[in-house]
């Protein structure tokens, strides 16, 4: 089954970091991302652009309206996600407690919905 493991920390916490800690978090990462493929479990991941880089998009009675930024203000914010193959929820928990953010902040497991054959 697939599941999405949403990647969600304070930007603040990282802005505190040394070069050397950043450095760190981005190898132990990037290393978890290669012990995933390896163990098959990987099927996409990505990190995401500060909000600040983010806009909005509604469309209401046909207007489109874009705003910068996220939807809502918040300290923490989506960083990334990791979208991976597990037998069931036990074993995408246990992956996503392998995520390196995860001690920093926090990772949403939501299963992917399966639309079927007939969609």
């Amino acid at each position: 089954m697939k599941y999405l493991c949403q990647v969600w920390f304070d930007g603040t916490r990282l802005d505190l970091m040394t070069k050397e800690e950043k450095h760190k978090l981005d190898s132990d990462s990037l290393g978890y991302d290669r012990d995933l493929m390896q163990s098959g479990n990987m099927i996409h991941a990505e990190a995401l652009q500060s909000p600040k880089s983010a806009v909005t998009v509604r469309v209401r009675n046909g207007e489109t309206a874009v705003t910068d930024g996220p939807f809502i203000e918040t300290k923490e914010y989506l960083g990334g996600f990791i979208l991976i193959e597990a037998k069931d929820l036990n074993d995408a928990i246990r992956i996503a407690a392998g995520i390196p953010l995860a001690k920093l902040g926090a990772i949403e497991v939501r299963p992917i919905y399966n639309f079927g054959p007939d969609v």
